[in-house]
């Protein structure tokens, strides 16, 4: 039978909370209390376009606190010079009407937690990353007091007459870090210990329920997951001022997190924590030359493939999912951009970051792209060299851009010369063989909504893959005859196209709807467009498109090599 509503979930707004950064000195600690929403409404007038660093070009981004506010209807709130969490703004008879009042449901909340730390507006001494995690807890039941009568009044509205109790249990919120605010956040939501929220109202001190239950999806912005790393080592722990580096130590993590290592690295979320592994997500930055910190010592100790404080793959999250008594390593949902951890050009106030955040949140749809590597071939001469028992290795880098149609900025991209490729070493891929190597490269999240022309149907995107053509080795030395520099084993763009049941009914309107799903797409140079139609069960699992890498001439793998490889793409439904 065919659906009678849209099978596209609709978009869910929630309260957002916002977990600002790591301040180091006092003055910055300072700067931050001084300031309303703790740099979340600071924008940018410049984009880097290229790694050209003199050349910026012009580009306004109001700041992701302006346009949430601008774009998606949200509130930004103070009351009365008083933040929700002041034991002022719930006592005496103007608290009752606060409280009576409530707030919208599409509301921006701040986690000021470094104003004691302040001189300003505390006493200046820094408090551990678990009382800033169990602070977090009180701001959360604190929105979950306020959006009660809100949520009662929409109730009503439709015939409901919902408990206090139906009310809090159905209560969400979104939480939204920056840098070390991510690690605050995983603190309280993979520690039970720090689940105790505890408020003032009308000077009555008690503890409330707990929180972790509430939360709906968590979006960071270079957080470093897995610690910070200097010149290749993980940070000490150091007495002193320095004392608040050691956050940022593994063994200092692996305590506040409450967590097992797995292979060394903290980066792991548990398989039960809350919300799930699914509804989290990592924005990373790569650019690393806009981070000015210590006039520029940061970005040289952390090195390349960084955004100039955090390493790439210290951003990153993962999780294992275990089925039929097997254990794999799974990915959380991410993306890149080419931003600093913070300045000018950083990651919070950049268009792609913002872009990549309302999508996580309000988005209709999950695409997350991987590349199955089947298998490589060596160039003959290298071959010839390999079977004469002399070792050969190389490194392969996958670049990636992922576009929407019309807009002049990518949601994710993966670049060599930026350090920000996916990479694969011949010897790895070798040992792998004959089992296909699955490489995560990114995922995307579309919008019905922000389509260019709203009456086109579908939603499509384009995805620029890039195989470079490595730098062949021979017994450790490189290997020059055949050799150009800049030559790709691959590279073109899939333009895709993503047509849920009303979309395939919009293309013949003569024809009855039906639970069809339909995917489009076409490489840009390379074969014909190409269409696959779905009817599952349920939207909420995974449609897989498997496109093979088309096969370059025999000449060419001759001389450069090739890569046997496909694109896989699984989408899915997304609330």
């Amino acid at each position: 039978m065919p659906e009678t509503k849209s099978p596209v979930p609709e978009p869910l707004k929630y309260p957002v909370i916002y977990v600002r950064g790591f301040a180091f000195t006092s003055d910055e600690r300072d700067e931050t209390a001084a300031d309303p929403y703790c740099g979340f409404n600071v924008g940018s007038t410049v984009y880097r376009a290229t790694a050209d660093k003199e050349k910026p070009k012009s580009y306004f981004f109001e700041s992701p606190l302006v346009r949430l506010s601008s774009e998606y209807g949200y509130h930004v709130l103070y009351k009365d010079g008083m933040e929700i969490v002041d034991p002022a703004y719930a006592s005496g008879e103007a608290g009752k009407k606060r409280l009576e009042d409530g707030i919208p449901i599409a509301s921006i909340i701040i986690h000021r937690f470094y104003d004691a730390a302040s001189k300003l507006r505390g006493t200046g001494q820094t408090s551990s990353i678990e009382d800033y995690a169990k602070e977090l807890a009180s701001l959360i039941a604190m929105v979950r007091e306020l959006v009660r009568p809100t949520a009662r009044a929409a109730a009503m509205t439709r015939g409901e007459h919902p408990t206090d109790e139906e009310l809090d249990a159905a209560f969400r919120c979104y939480l939204v870090a920056h840098s070390m605010g991510g690690l605050v956040v995983r603190t309280l939501m993979q520690n039970d210990e720090n689940d105790v929220p505890e408020l003032e109202i009308d000077e009555v001190r008690k503890i409330y329920p707990k929180v972790r239950g509430c939360v709906a999806k968590v979006f960071t912005y270079g957080t470093p997951h897995n610690g910070i790393d200097f010149a290749g080592i993980n940070v000490p722990q150091l007495p002193g001022f320095l004392k608040d580096v050691g956050t940022f130590n593994r063994d200092t993590m692996r305590a506040y997190l409450d967590q097992v290592p797995i292979g060394g690295k903290v980066n792991y979320l548990p398989a039960d924590v809350m919300p799930p592994p699914s509804h989290w997500f990592s924005m990373i930055g790569t650019n690393r030359m806009d981070y000015e910190v210590a006039k520029g010592l940061s970005r040289t100790f952390v090195g390349r493939g960084s955004d100039g404080l955090v390493r790439i793959d210290n951003a990153t999250l993962w999780y294992q999912k275990e089925e039929g008594g097997r254990k794999t390593e799974e990915p959380v949902a991410c993306a890149y951009a080419y931003r600093s951890h913070s300045g000018h050009f950083g990651i919070v106030n950049s268009e792609e970051a913002y872009q990549n955040l309302v999508r996580f949140l309000f988005g209709n749809f999950r695409v997350d792209l991987w590349l199955d590597i089947e298998g490589v071939t060596l160039p003959d001469g290298v071959q010839a060299e390999e079977l004469k028992g002399r070792k050969v290795d190389a490194v392969y880098q996958i670049e990636l851009v992922v576009a929407t149609h019309g807009k002049t900025w990518s949601l994710s991209r993966r670049k060599a010369e930026e350090d920000s490729p996916a990479c694969r070493t011949y010897q790895c891929l070798k040992a792998k063989a004959p089992a296909v190597e699955p490489v995560h490269l990114s995922t995307v999240f579309m919008m019905k909504a922000a389509r260019v022309k709203a009456d086109r149907p579908g939603i499509s995107y384009s995805v620029t893959l890039g195989i470079r053509a490595p730098d062949y080795e021979v017994a450790k030395a490189f290997w020059p005859d055949g050799h150009f520099e800049g030559v790709s084993l691959f590279r073109d763009s899939l333009i895709v196209t993503l047509l849920d049941p009303y979309d395939v009914q919009q293309l013949d309107p003569n024809k009855a709807l039906t639970a069809d799903w339909m995917v489009r797409y076409s490489w840009a140079e390379h074969g014909e467009a190409m269409e696959k139609r779905f009817t599952p069960l349920d939207i909420r699992q995974p449609i897989v498109v498997q496109v093979p890498l088309p096969a370059p001439i025999p000449a060419v793998v001759a001389r450069n090599g090739a890569v046997k490889a496909t694109l896989r793409m699984e989408a899915r439904a997304w609330q």
